[in-house]
């Protein structure tokens, strides 16, 4: 069961390979980490082909120096296995394993995870190289965890055997072709099955029924993956070593909250553009859905992270200098290092480790910048890194228990998004499909809502839908459910339980018009709801251009320029309260936003995607009361506060070029420089700073 970490206090590191290094830097480099104040090391994840150069041929000693010379440094290891990146070798024996991204296509050998990683002569190979080298490690000292694999679910296969398992993972599913007929609609255009033989391939399929369970089925390749490689490594593992894998959250095949599920503790990866992407004021558009841009997108990766499994997380993988390609050299600003840091501790993180302590000589990374860099000589980003580890280091165990605070708890589907990147409701700008229609629908409450202020809890439907809902209302006053389209009924009426025990329930746009199948429902939208909110709805549209709103009540204050855009839903009301209004149109549209109280609770809709300033607008009339008000910190700064066993938590930080401060709203001290601050006193923030204060005075906030 996925668990906090059991260490005490922040590990702190890089990921780090001497094979790729000129012989003689093993020491140099090991006492540069200690003095960094480097707690751990990530290593042998990556080369599959060193550890086994010919089939059947180990070499298993080469990574003793490493481990000894990190252990007589006091520094931890965390021993990937190689299974990855499959040797050449392996590649010409069986090339079959190459995973085919269409039926029949194989993919090209020369990069990194090209196999289908369920084939059954992968397998054979991964376990043994896996069994290898733990068994080969598992009793040295320095290892205190192990990552199996390495960014999990990268492929969807196509290939032979991986779809005639989709087949039998079918009949199991649904016993009959009859009744898969029946609840995929396959009278629909002639695509009755007759026998499971009849099922067509993936390639050419248009119907949503079919390429969502497709996409559910390729979601368990993943997790049965990781809980394979789990349980092979614990059987050599030491009760005080934990097992863990390291996520990207973008990839295909991964359903995070089940693929954790095996898992001693929940691990990730965050990249995130420096520069202006971490500046409160700059707008810089977002290159590749694996990494990030915008402050409230990198909290949101921490919220996301935290998800998983409802608690702390490891951070295995993140940027020390530049990302992606030769062309793209964007290294941080000074300050931004430690703030990026602070930022995912805030949220729950116990382990900050950089993709990786050298910048390569060689290679498709060559210019994905390492703490140190080409030269080998320490420079800025490696004295700003050692700042960070004796920050690090004076904070201490102070984090062990930290649960961030969360005003709002958002929902999170992943059956949704996977939904919606086939059949979305959203367009691109040249009209065409837009494959992250819920990122960018999820993405627009999360931002409105940090922005104002408030602090979120993401929580996966399935976690939802386990929590009763007295417990739901205590700990969160608010929910907002952003296109939960693909639902079952009792996930709908669960959130309208929620609202009658007393929450505040926001809906979205799509929540309750889909059900488990993504099929349209035979029902009024938003369906089970309807009656809580006081509105119903038949029409909807998508907006060609954003579309100006105005307040239609007093306790809704807007910003100037606050519109909706990319969709409305044609709102009726029936028995609710109107709170925004949009501008005239041909379609004579009034409400924007409704509410109406149920129960001892709310329901809110909003039938639209908000933009920036609509979200923030109705984050501050959802949440008065933030942090950060309690801390008078202006808009550039963040506050981020939480619990830590008796002890109050704030991290507080200035995502701007010009020096600002906060206000201490109680006796506070900053864990790391010691100051102490009475209630009222300033809190000075130079440029691009960031603090971790614990609260000693009455305020909680």
């Amino acid at each position: 069961m996925t668990t906090s970490p059991r260490f005490s206090g922040v590990l702190f590191g890089a990921a780090y390979y001497a094979e790729y290094q000129p012989a003689g830097t093993l020491d140099a480099d090991l006492d540069r980490m200690r003095d960094a104040g480097f707690t751990v090391i990530r290593v042998g994840e990556s080369v599959w082909s060193t550890w086994e150069p010919r089939e059947g041929v180990f070499d298993l000693d080469w990574l003793q120096p490493v481990l000894d010379g990190a252990h007589e440094r006091g520094i931890g290891v965390v021993l990937g296995t190689p299974t990855y990146a499959v040797p050449p070798w392996l590649q010409r024996l069986h090339p079959e394993i190459a995973a085919e991204p269409s039926t029949g296509h194989r993919n090209g050998w020369g990069a990194r995870q090209e196999m289908d990683q369920s084939h059954p002569a992968y397998r054979f190979y991964a376990e043994r190289i896996a069994r290898k080298v733990v068994a080969r490690y598992a009793d040295h000292p320095a290892v205190i965890g192990y990552q199996v694999d390495n960014e999990p679910g990268m492929q969807l296969p196509h290939n032979e055997h991986t779809f005639q398992r989709f087949v039998g993972w079918l009949e199991d599913r649904y016993g009959t072709v009859e009744d898969l007929n029946r609840e995929w609609g396959l009278v629909y255009w002639s695509h009755r099955l007759s026998d499971w033989a009849d099922l067509w391939r993936p390639d050419g399929n248009a119907m949503p029924q079919y390429q969502l369970e497709w996409r559910r089925f390729q979601s368990t390749l993943a997790t049965d993956l990781i809980a394979w490689q789990a349980d092979l490594v614990r059987e050599y593992a030491r009760d005080d070593q934990f097992v863990t894998t390291c996520i990207s959250y973008s990839r295909p095949q991964v359903s995070d909250d089940e693929l954790v599920a095996s898992l001693d503790v929940v691990a990730g990866n965050p990249y995130y553009k420096m520069q202006d992407g971490l500046d409160w004021h700059a707008e810089v558009q977002r290159e590749a859905e694996w990494w990030h841009t915008g402050v409230w997108a990198l909290f949101e990766w921490g919220d996301r992270a935290w998800s998983s499994a409802d608690t702390q997380y490891l951070v295995t993988e993140t940027n020390a200098q530049s990302i992606g390609g030769s062309w793209q050299n964007h290294p941080p600003y000074p300050g931004q290092i430690k703030q990026a840091a602070f930022a995912l501790l805030a949220r729950g993180g116990r382990m900050i480790e950089y993709w990786h302590w050298h910048t390569l000589h060689f290679g498709v990374e060559t210019y994905w910048g390492g703490v140190i860099p080409h030269s080998q000589v320490g420079g800025r980003i490696y004295r700003e890194v050692s700042e960070l580890g004796a920050a690090l280091g004076a904070i201490g165990s102070a984090l062990d228990e930290h649960v961030p605070d969360a005003d709002v708890l958002l929902l999170y589907s992943t059956d949704t998004k996977w939904a919606f990147s086939f059949y979305g409701p959203l367009a691109k700008a040249d009209g065409s499909p837009d494959e992250h229609a819920y990122s960018r629908i999820f993405d627009a409450h999360y931002r409105g809502l940090f922005e104002a202020g408030a602090q979120v809890r993401v929580q996966h439907v399935r976690r939802f839908l386990d929590t009763p809902v007295e417990e739901l209302v205590a700990r969160f006053p608010v929910l907002v459910a952003p296109a939960v389209y693909v639902a079952e009924t009792a996930v709908l009426e669960h959130m309208r339980d929620y609202a009658e025990a007393g929450g505040h329930l926001v809906v979205g746009i799509r929540t309750g018009y889909g059900d488990e199948l993504a099929r349209a429902r035979l029902a009024v939208a938003p369906d089970v709801l309807a009656g809580p909110a006081g509105v119903h709805y038949d029409e909807y549209s998508n907006l060609g251009a954003p579309l100006a709103v105005t307040a239609a009540s007093d306790a809704m204050t807007l910003e100037p320029g606050a519109a909706a855009t990319e969709w409305v839903d044609f709102l009726q009301v029936d028995d609710a309260e109107v709170v925004v209004s949009y501008a005239p149109t041909e379609f004579g549209l009034e409400a924007a936003l409704t509410t109406r109280t149920t129960g001892r609770g709310r329901v809110s809709y909003l039938g639209t995607v908000p933009d920036h300033a609509l979200g923030r607008s109705i984050a501050r009339w959802l949440v008065p009361t933030t942090a950060k008000q309690a801390w008078s910190a202006p808009d550039p700064v963040t506050v981020s506060t939480g619990t830590a066993g008796d002890r109050r938590l704030a991290f507080v930080s200035n995502w701007s070029a010009e020096p600002t401060q906060v206000v201490a709203p109680a006796a506070a001290v900053d864990l790391v420089s010691g100051a102490e601050y009475a209630a009222g006193d300033p809190v000075p923030l130079d440029r691009r700073a960031a603090v971790v204060l614990e609260v000693r005075g009455s305020s909680i906030e």
